[in-house]
């Protein structure tokens, strides 16, 4: 091998060898947080929460107390450092190798030290190695030096601050599985820092010595101190390994490069993002470069994993490193999206080890260029307001940090691009200002709003007393002016809501849709004379009063206050969606018949839900004659119209219901204009709703079913898109097609035969596969009658062993029932390369013979572990040989 190992060699390296040490290879787990607690996997270990707290060590079927992974890890806390230092990273690569009862502290240190240093793994140069432990751990002290043979001056003691996990736990908690950690640091020499490992001790900071692996072992469980303080730690009845190495760092180290962002993951990234740009990755401004190639690796992961961008939760992480990225990417000058283009690297450099970056690639890129679009009108608009300032100002002013503020919270206008353009104005930025302002954001959103949603939209509605039904103005107009009617908040009149606060706001007139009908309430924005708010949702009470759920950014707002009202672009998608919903259950009822009803709907801005009453999965052929039935009003572009009428009138006329909502005597019917045929019938479409529609169907565009599920008895669920994200689905699902086809050497067209024909082949060499084993097996025994077996005494039974080279599994055991029928034998030992089967004849068992007592003990000898019944019995080893060579004294 010539040259430096890329990170995926490495990686490569750490699983190999970790598996030669008996443990179970898995593949890295989502992005997606497996438990609750977090919105995303930050660590390897979190996969194996359960395992570590006591449960069976049991994966996909096999059981094994040894484990090694490469996870994927988001870590978010310290974003703002991305780009801006050489070390940190928002996505991660953790190697891990973990032990639930196995194996302990010995092992642990003295295999790292050997995949460290070995010529075979990584072949580090010992004298190069320094390693932390906790001050009282005199076992890793002696591992270190006696075992390894580490100088002690290569060790330094730190207190459970430092080294012991969860850190300060003896002293602070919390109660529960906790100990020491040992972390190993690579000195990287007198070109990255002139500092010594003596200094790191007082400093714990560095530049040359870069920490590359923690080893933690939790063998305690803490509990609450004695009355005098002193810590209680008990030994927990099994101790675990938890490690983890940053693949990004270890990189670094191998390669011998100066940081992160120089290695053969991010080197090609960064350099095309300076291709893109004309800027040159030096200077300040390779912060940008740096942001951009981190981010786009962050948000491919993740995205390829489900995650999409949003406004709450996982989404809104995802949005804020996207937006950070374009930010920099604006600032090198790309005024078009650009992030996108570099997907593709991204998914050469990581797709073989995370396949479903691949697989899911056509979704990445659309999702983050949709992004980037969206963000950079978000830019534009910011950019006409500052200039709107600007132009009123002389050269050498100064703008105020409030306004810097306000174009950033308002308007998402990053305060780096105003002091960018501003300076081109010849005018200053008051930075400190603007860092004011953002604190006292910061503070009033910690000190939280204390109107909590349950408050907005529950509870004590009696402060509404008194006021006037909205005008709601929504169906033709999607901004509106009106007047803040009344404050509401914790069921209490409020005369004014300061910057940072949330509470519910009633306007006189609003184009704010409420929720309802299944139809998800609009969001958008509230401005006034000074400030400006986000809505986040619209509901409304049984008098119709409109209640705005909103987040004061910027400015005071108070009763008697003069507003803009917008809605949100969502609406457009939901308004789609909607109409498709009505058109969805006509075509159901013409489909599946007049048994269909409603049982409850979700229309969204992203998609829509339909439950109805049917008593079987869908066909095929009927979810096409579903959405050819849709295809067919949409392109029909018919009109689709609504006016108010008598309940008995629009009922007489045929209108149908929708689920959950509730009528008075006048109603307000949605009505498409023209009819379609489906087998000799015709079909149309007319109901009760007091939702937001498009003006015609041909608005709907694309329209396309994802699912349909049985979600209680009787009920079905069907999931569909409609528009953009219909469009967006099927060309991803074609060019996923596209490259599986290219994969299997065919076109899409031919992709179902091509698959056919190579099952049918894979059938054909599994077949063969076990003819050749099992003649395998049969030579290697002595032409199958067991004459190559060493037979001999042991314990009062006639006991056959032997050795078989590349014979595992079902092989394996049928080799051991032919060669107990054949060689005459009490019980047959057969090995594997990494496996061992023990059987006993029913004779055998009636005189006391166990297999699972013997295969306990040979697997103990060989490495492994394994067990099973009287007669039969199997277990996985590491030392098939030694397995063997303990028959002797087994008995």
């Amino acid at each position: 091998m010539t040259g430096p190992l890329s990170t995926a060699q490495i990686r490569e390296k750490y699983l190999q060898f970790f598996e030669s040490k008996g443990h179970l290879r898995l593949p890295s787990y989502s992005t997606v947080a497996p438990d609750p607690t977090t919105l995303f996997t930050v660590a390897g270990m979190q996969p194996f929460k359960e395992q570590f707290m006591g449960a069976p060590a049991v994966f996909d079927g096999v059981a094994n107390r040894r484990v090694t992974t490469a996870q994927k890890c988001l870590r978010i806390g310290d974003i703002e450092n991305v780009g801006r230092t050489l070390r940190h990273c928002s996505l991660l690569e953790m190697l891990g190798n973990f032990s639930f009862g196995d194996y302990f502290k010995q092992e642990s240190l003295t295999w790292a030290w050997e995949f460290l240093t070995s010529p075979e793994w990584l072949g580090l140069d010992r004298a190069r190695l320094y390693v932390t432990i906790y001050e009282e751990d005199e076992e890793a002290f002696r591992i270190w030096t006696e075992v390894n043979g580490l100088p002690a001056d290569h060790i330094l003691r730190f207190g459970a601050d430092e080294n012991f996990w969860p850190a300060d736990a003896p002293k602070e908690g919390p109660n529960g599985p906790c100990g020491p950690c040992s972390e190993i640091f690579y000195d990287r020499g007198p070109k990255y820092g002139n500092d010594t490992w003596a200094e790191y001790a007082e400093t714990r900071e560095s530049a040359r010595f870069l920490e590359i692996w923690n080893n933690v072992f939790p063998q305690f469980d803490r509990q609450d101190p004695l009355p005098d303080g002193t810590p209680v730690l008990k030994d927990l009845p099994f101790k675990n390994i938890d490690t983890g190495m940053g693949l990004e760092r270890i990189a670094t180290v191998v390669q011998d490069v100066y940081d992160f962002y120089s290695n053969d993951v991010f080197a090609p990234i960064v350099a095309r993002v300076a291709e893109m740009s004309g800027q040159p990755y030096e200077g300040p401004q390779s912060v940008s470069h740096r942001v951009v190639a981190e981010h786009i690796r962050s948000v491919s992961m993740v995205i390829a994993d489900g995650s999409v961008p949003s406004n709450t939760g996982r989404g809104y992480v995802v949005r804020k490193i996207l937006r950070r990225a374009c930010r920099h990417a604006y600032l090198l000058g790309l005024r078009e999206p650009s992030l996108f283009k570099l997907v593709p690297i991204v998914v050469d450099r990581m797709g073989d080890a995370y396949p479903e970056l691949r697989e899911n690639q056509a979704k990445v890129e659309a999702t983050v260029r949709a992004e980037e679009e969206s963000f950079l009108r978000t830019l534009e608009g910011g950019i006409q307001r500052l200039g709107r300032l600007l132009s009123g100002m002389e050269r050498g002013a100064t703008l105020s940090g409030n306004d810097a503020f306000v174009l950033y919270d308002t308007y998402g206008f990053p305060v780096d691009l105003t002091k960018e353009i501003a300076e081109e104005y010849g005018i200053t930025v008051d930075e400190a200002g603007y860092a004011e302002s953002l604190e006292n954001a910061q503070n009033l959103a910690r000190a939280g709003s204390k109107y909590g949603k349950s408050e907005l939209f529950g509870g004590n509605m009696e402060a509404l007393d008194g006021l006037s039904p909205t005008v709601f103005v929504g169906y033709d107009d999607l901004q509106a002016d009106g007047e803040v009617v009344a404050l509401v908040g914790a069921g209490e009149r409020l005369k004014h809501l300061p910057a940072g606060s949330e509470a519910t706001v009633v306007l006189s007139r609003t184009p704010f849709y409420a929720e309802g009908g299944g139809e998800v309430g609009d969001t958008g924005r509230l401005e006034w004379d000074g400030g400006a708010g986000v809505v986040r949702d619209t509901r409304k009470t049984p008098q119709g009063v409109f209640l705005h759920d909103v987040l004061v950014e910027s400015g005071e707002l108070r009763e008697g206050v003069s507003v803009r009202a917008v809605v949100s672009g969502e609406r457009l998608a939901i308004q789609r969606h909607h109409t498709a919903t009505h058109l969805l259950q006509s075509a159901l009822r013409a489909v599946l018949g007049s048994g269909v009803q409603q049982k409850g709907s979700l229309v969204a801005a992203d998609r829509l839900r339909f439950d109805f009453s049917h008593g079987a999965a869908l066909s095929a052929d009927e979810i096409a004659a579903v959405e050819a039935l849709v295809s067919r009003w949409v392109s029909a572009n018919f009109a689709v119209t609504w006016q108010e009428m008598p309940i008995a009138d629009a009922k007489a006329a045929g209108a149908t219901a929708l689920f959950g909502e509730k009528y008075g005597e006048t109603v307000r019917v949605v009505r498409v204009g023209g009819s379609v045929e489906y087998a000799g019938q015709t079909v149309s479409s007319m109901e009760l709703c007091g939702g937001a529609h498009v003006t015609r169907t041909g608005d709907i565009g694309a329209f396309v079913i994802l699912s349909d599920e049985n979600v209680a008895a009787g009920v079905r669920r069907v999931e569909a898109l409609a528009g953009e994200q219909a469009t967006a689905w099927v060309r991803e699902r074609l060019n996923a097609a596209a490259r599986a086809a290219a994969l299997l050497n065919t076109s899409p067209d031919g992709l179902e035969a091509r698959v056919t024909g190579l099952q049918t082949q894979l059938k054909a060499a599994e077949k063969e596969t076990v003819t050749v084993r099992r003649q395998l097996a049969e030579a290697q025994m002595g032409g199958g009658a067991g004459g190559a077996a060493q037979t001999r005494e042991l314990g009062g039974f006639r006991v056959a062993a032997l050795k078989l080279s590349g014979i595992e599994g079902n092989e394996l055991r049928g080799a051991a029932d032919k060669l107990l029928d054949q060689s005459g034998a009490d019980m047959v030992v057969l090995a594997g390369d990494k496996g061992l089967v023990v059987k006993a004849t029913r004779d055998a068992v009636t005189r006391g013979a166990h297999a699972g007592q013997l295969i306990g003990k040979l697997a103990a000898a060989g490495g492994g572990r394994g067990g099973g019944r009287p007669d039969m019995a199997q277990a996985g080893v590491t030392d098939a040989d030694a397995a063997l060579g303990a028959l002797d004294t087994a008995f």
